[in-house]
């Protein structure tokens, strides 16, 4: 006679098992999609200004002084050159608008680091420039215009250097 071991009963999958599964895959889902939430604030908290809630306070105030200077009929435009930033300026009728005090800066689109504060010179009837230095690629002018009167104007551009 021969003994045979009896055969020894198989895995079999409960519901404990199941359970245990499906709660480990939402746990893990759960800890990577918390991991990449920290660290995208870690890497960018969404702040630009340093003080937004006073730059929204001024919202209203600024947009009184885009209708003003729609009324005036001013017209700007603003050039990207080798070494220079070039703005000209226009009255209504297509002369040059001579004598303004002409300031502005240089910013990334995408970030606040690297400004650069612009002094303009007039160089010819309406045509003011700045040498920024050596600076490649995009960037945001915002030009800030005063006329003799008191009349102040603002202008944006985005400026391509190669």
């Amino acid at each position: 006679m021969t003994l045979v071991p009896s055969p020894r009963p198989g895995f079999r999958l409960t519901g404990w098992h199941v359970l245990a599964i499906v709660t480990g895959f939402f746990a893990v889902v759960v800890a990577v999609d918390v991991a990449f939430v920290v660290m995208a604030v870690k890497t960018f908290p969404g702040e630009v200004s340093a003080t937004p809630y006073e730059d929204g306070l001024a919202y209203d105030r600024a947009l009184a002084e885009l209708r003003a200077q729609e009324q005036l009929g001013w017209r700007t435009t603003a050039a990207a050159e080798p070494g220079a930033v070039v703005v000209e300026l226009h009255d209504r009728s297509g002369r040059p608008l001579v004598g303004l005090a002409v300031s502005g800066e240089l910013q990334r689109p995408a970030t606040g680091a690297g400004r650069i504060v612009l002094a303009f010179h007039e160089t010819l009837p309406g045509r003011y420039v700045a040498h920024p230095g050596a600076v490649r690629g995009a960037w945001d002018l915002t030009a800030h215009l005063r006329g003799p009167s008191g009349v102040r104007i603002s202008a944006e551009r985005r400026l391509i250097w190669p």
